[in-house]
């Protein structure tokens, strides 16, 4: 597959914060366009006056920042088919609205919400799909000249031609066809003005000559009706590949605590962005390696072709294996950054290349690095329930043993353990255990030696002598 002057786009509605649903779209379409040299645009769909909110335009640039999926035309870019944000582009959308008019495609629609209502459940009723019967597409210039005199504020319908077949080759799901007869006349402006969905966004695909769009399956019925508007304003359609929803590790519907969480969350609770990018782009997508890859290398491995239909499955192991891939990654710099002020406000600082190396391998969340935090430099060391028996079993003897070769040769490891195995005759998990335990509270955790090198001397003596 080799694709020339492509150009993708993430339309957002700025109506909550960004999901695992919404970012793997975005990652899917930025992705698409880094694999062939192309442009990957952001445009904000804020028709929604209720519920959009600039809070959350600022949220989910922020996210996408945080994630490294930089967009080449957008807010805050520009671009040659600025503004990127549908509200400010009436002016644009009544221009196609008086073409469709012009040419006798779209009509005034005055049927109430209550109106619309009954008639759906009719049709339901009746064993038939439920669309819009058309009431006021047979209304005469003069029923219409009357409402409007009673102030009555009409949407307004795209009128489907009858008898026709809507073909289009989805990149996921291969050849659709849908028939107009079962689509309906729908709705592209609302009675108060505003675009209704299927209009505005199809317009600006156009205008902004996006070449493909990547979206969820649930907007698969939408695009016959985009065509169809498409067609009639002599527009360019766009390929369309409408991506299998995510379902949590059961395959039902996703929970709040799992794949609902917004990136704003999971980037709280710790998760680095590299992380996500890696576990997104597997989720409903294959690549030939199940290794870390970066950013450039997960775009040279994307293709649709590797899109499956079935339904994406959230695994929070999964997360959570990436995750530790990802601490294990990254620099020192970005760990110091990542493990927060409660940290940073406990280690030393001649010591905190050395505490990051210690704790690497036992941490995947900035919570863990706070742990072993305290249990290095805290004042208070608060023992487990673990770490008293095995305290206890050793006995104090053990411990002043353990304080006379520590006097003996210090931090130094092999000569340290093998003098305590001289005196105490002990190897293997008895000589270790109780020896961890009184350093670090813990009968678990980071490398002895590692600990007997970061922990302060006076630290280490207080430590053990409090044991004996």
């Amino acid at each position: 597959m080799t694709i020339a002057n492509i150009k993708t786009r993430f339309a957002p509605s700025p109506t909550g914060f960004l999901h695992l649903g919404n970012v793997r779209t975005a990652l899917f379409s930025a992705l698409l366009a880094r694999r062939w040299q192309g442009i990957f645009l952001l445009r904000i769909e804020d028709t929604d006056r209720e519920r959009s909110r600039a809070e959350y335009v600022d949220a989910l640039l922020d996210d996408l920042r945080w994630l490294g999926l930089q967009w080449q035309e957008g807010p805050e870019r520009g671009g040659p088919q600025a503004p990127y944000a549908q509200s400010e582009r009436e002016a644009i959308y009544e221009e196609y609205y008086g073409q469709l008019e012009d040419t006798g495609r779209i009509y005034p629609c005055f049927c109430t919400p209550t109106e619309l209502t009954v008639s759906r459940k009719a049709q339901l009723a009746a064993g038939r799909p439920p669309r819009y019967s058309g009431t006021c597409a047979r209304l005469s210039p003069a029923d219409r000249r009357a409402r409007l005199e009673r102030g009555l504020s009409p949407s307004l319908r795209f009128q489907v031609p009858n008898g026709q077949t809507v073909e289009f080759t989805d990149l996921v799901r291969g050849p659709q066809r849908f028939a107009s007869d079962d689509i309906g006349d729908f709705v592209i402006r609302r009675a108060d003005g505003t675009p209704q969905f299927f209009f505005a966004n199809a317009v600006d695909d156009a205008l902004m000559g996006v070449t493909h769009v990547l979206r969820g399956e649930d907007h698969l019925t939408n695009t016959p009706r985009q065509v169809l508007l498409l067609e009639a304003l002599g527009l360019p359609v766009p390929h369309y590949g409408h991506l299998a929803l995510i379902v949590g590790s059961d395959g039902g519907p996703l929970s709040k605590r799992s794949g609902d969480l917004s990136v704003r969350e999971l980037r709280a609770q710790g998760y680095l962005p590299e992380v996500l990018l890696n576990y997104l782009a597997r989720l409903g997508h294959s690549y030939e390696q199940d290794t870390w890859l970066n950013v450039n290398e997960l775009a040279a491995g994307f293709s649709p072709d590797h899109l499956g239909r079935a339904p994406a499955r959230f695994d929070e192991a999964h997360l959570l294996h990436w995750q530790a891939e990802g601490v294990q990654r990254a620099t020192y710099e970005q760990l110091w950054d990542w493990v927060g002020t409660g940290v940073r406000d406990q280690v030393p600082e001649e010591v905190t290349e050395a505490f990051i190396a210690t704790v690497r391998p036992n941490i995947r969340f900035p919570a863990d690095a706070l742990f072993w935090a305290e249990r290095f430099f805290g004042v208070e060391l608060a023992r487990s329930v673990e770490s008293e028996t095995a305290i206890t079993a050793a006995g104090s003897g053990f411990f002043g043993h353990a304080l006379a070769a520590y006097d003996q040769y210090g931090a130094d490891y092999p000569a340290l353990t093998a003098n305590l195995r001289e005196r105490t005759g002990l190897k293997g998990k008895p000589l270790f255990m109780p020896l961890r335990a009184a350093l670090t509270g813990e009968t678990h955790g980071p490398e002895l030696a590692r600990i007997l090198a970061l922990l302060p001397a006076e630290t280490i003596r207080r430590r053990l002598q409090a044991c004996c």
